[in-house]
């Protein structure tokens, strides 16, 4: 029978950082998300007033944030897949829920498998 200090295993500590890295990630990603939008809503403001004073940009200018910001979204896209994957290799068993600490108290990590599909695994983490 287990108990509520499970969580406590020492051996679950690369588990632990792997899932803090991850919803650090995601948090990061989320941002980024929100500055695209942003980003893109400035562009269409000023290609308006742009046109509407039938003005164009200067030569050799162009978008340099925009690209910078979805190349951020790309990099995190692949790093949140990358910890995903790696969260569950670590993971001892599959289907059922795993105890660990992340920081307050006994949180919930696992990996279930998607319906109808053949092994393929989703990342569940609960806070």
């Amino acid at each position: 029978m287990s108990t509520n200090l499970d969580y406590l295993n020492p051996n679950l500590l690369p588990l632990e950082d792997k899932v803090n890295a991850y919803l650090a990630a995601e948090k990061d990603l989320q941002r980024a998300q929100v500055e695209a939008v942003n980003l893109s809503s400035e562009q269409i403001q000023e290609a308006a007033a742009a046109q509407q004073f039938e003005q164009r940009s200067a030569t050799g200018s162009f978008p340099q944030h925009a690209e910078e910001v979805q190349q951020k979204l790309q990099n995190l896209h692949e790093d949140i897949t990358r910890l995903r994957q790696e969260i569950i290799q670590l993971l001892p068993v599959r289907d059922e829920w795993v105890k660990v600490n992340l920081g307050y108290g006994p949180s919930r990590v696992g990996a279930f498998q998607v319906a109808g599909s053949a092994g393929d695994y989703e990342l569940r983490v609960i806070q």
